[in-house]
């Protein structure tokens, strides 16, 4: 039995390993690598294994860095089945789809841009009805239930507490008379955030698997992040801006919304108009409506009530390009959330070339920006940066809020790493950048683990 750590490694763009055992390949993910543009669709084009060799797969969460090359997989031979649970299966129906339909979008964008220039064309990594193929394929998984993926190995989908739909992919491997357990947690949420469940503790691990996206960091309580929240929406509106909102379509835009929703009703913010301007976050946040068995007791309260959790009076969600180009014309304050919450592609382009030199305006940053992405340019507020090709100058202010963040920090990996630490023999710090892995491993290995890795890219390791 071994696994081998194929993306993800070092990194927190591409999650994808390979399970083996008897044999029998499993793949654990299929992850979009995202980061400098040819390096990623290199990477992304050309997958570091022959999909027709993958006896199954299974899938932990809908974000794309861990669904987004499922079409890429299936187009090049794979054609058994995904595991996932049922919220994961039917958020891949839209995420997929998106995903596919963006990139044929920007691929018509800059081919038109550079009609005249010599340069080589550019062809979306999968179409749309490659997505759609994909999904085919996937098989939906209740929680807390086992089912045999293969003849020796048990698969059971634990709440990770993440997103919507996302485990804890809990294996239980029977070889040479022996069960190996190895729990993969990738990505792992937190406790006491609004909308879902805490993450479920699965305790009895031979191996783990863990992310490290924060492993060296530690979050602000939610109810401080209303408050800050509520302060850079104040600021704002008094000089007039606008607040830009690169946000993830799934979650992230659902949590704003909510928190949007509890400000306003408490009398905390300005009535100023909001637009969710991505036709994903429109049909992710109606996928939500179908799984209440995801979310906490707070928001069951609120159903009961025969409220909307994400209903708010002056939000306006888009889905008409037309409508989308004519939120460049407003001169008046407003907030647009849009994707992709990386700032590597979708709408979110345009509002930051038509917004970003205005010093009244505000860039909020609520989610994670993988190295080399204009995300984490913004972040680290590059004087200049480039969009479509293009140079702009950032002059709008920019805060980051990582409390919404959906990732566990530093010390809620550790308390569930020592909720395992009796039978654990083993754990695997991936879906990290170096730096955030290492010191997660110092950490782990100060409370008497010591048998921590972090893996390279195309390690294989025997268990």
């Amino acid at each position: 039995m071994k696994i081998k750590f194929l993306g993800g490694t070092k990194s927190v763009a591409g999650s994808m390993h390979v399970l083996e055992s008897e044999g029998k390949k499993i793949l654990i993910d299929c992850g979009l690598f995202q980061g400098r543009r040819e390096e990623s669709n290199q990477r992304n084009k050309n997958l570091p294994f022959r999909p027709e060799t993958i006896e199954r797969m299974v899938l932990s969460h809908a974000h794309l860095d861990h669904s987004g090359n499922i079409p890429t997989l299936v187009k090049n031979g794979y054609n058994n089945t995904i595991y996932s649970t049922f919220a994961t299966r039917d958020l891949c129906l839209v995420m997929l789809r998106d995903s596919a339909n963006l990139q044929e979008k920007d691929a018509e964008y800059l081919n038109k841009r550079d009609k005249n220039k010599g340069v080589p064309m550019v062809t979306p990594l999968y179409t749309v009805e490659e997505a759609e193929k994909s999904l085919e394929l996937f098989k939906g998984i209740a929680y807390n239930r086992f089912f045999y993926i293969t003849s020796n190995v048990r698969l059971t989908f634990y709440d990770a507490g993440h997103i919507l739909g996302s485990a804890l992919s809990y294996f239980e491997v029977f070889e040479n008379g022996k069960k190996t357990r190895i729990l993969y947690a990738v990505d792992l949420g937190r406790k006491k955030m609004p909308i879902l469940k805490d993450p479920f503790q699965v305790k009895d691990i031979d191996y783990l698997i863990l992310e490290s996206t924060y492993g060296s960091r530690l979050h602000e309580d939610f109810g401080t992040t209303a408050d800050r929240l509520a302060q850079i929406i104040n600021r704002t509106y008094q000089r007039g801006g606008k607040i830009i909102v690169p946000a993830f379509a799934l979650e992230r835009t659902q949590e704003i919304i909510y928190c949007l929703r509890l400000l306003e009703k408490e009398g905390r913010i300005p009535k100023l108009p909001v637009y969710v301007d991505s036709p994903l976050a429109v049909n992710v946040t109606e996928v939500f409506k179908l799984h209440p068995e995801c979310f906490d007791k707070e928001t069951k309260v609120i159903l009961e009530k025969e409220e909307d959790p994400f209903g708010l009076k002056r939000i306006t969600y888009i889905t008409d390009a037309e409508e989308s180009k004519k939120l460049n014309r407003l001169d008046e304050p407003c907030m647009i959330i849009s994707g992709s919450g990386m700032c590597e592609g979708g709408r979110i382009l345009h509002h930051l070339k038509n917004n970003i030199e205005d010093p009244r305006n505000t860039v909020l940053v609520v989610g994670y920006m993988a190295e080399n992405t204009l995300g984490r340019k913004i972040v680290e507020k590059y004087p200049v940066v480039k969009i479509f090709g293009e140079e702009y100058k950032l002059e709008s202010e920019v805060v980051v809020l990582n409390s919404f963040s959906a990732h566990a920090d530093k010390n809620e990996l550790l308390q569930y790493v020592e909720q395992a630490q009796k039978s654990l023999r083993g754990v695997f710090l991936v879906h990290g950048e170096e730096k955030e892995s290492q010191a997660l491993k110092e950490s782990i290995e100060s409370i008497g683990i010591q048998n921590v890795r972090v893996p390279v890219r195309d390690e294989e390791i025997m268990l």
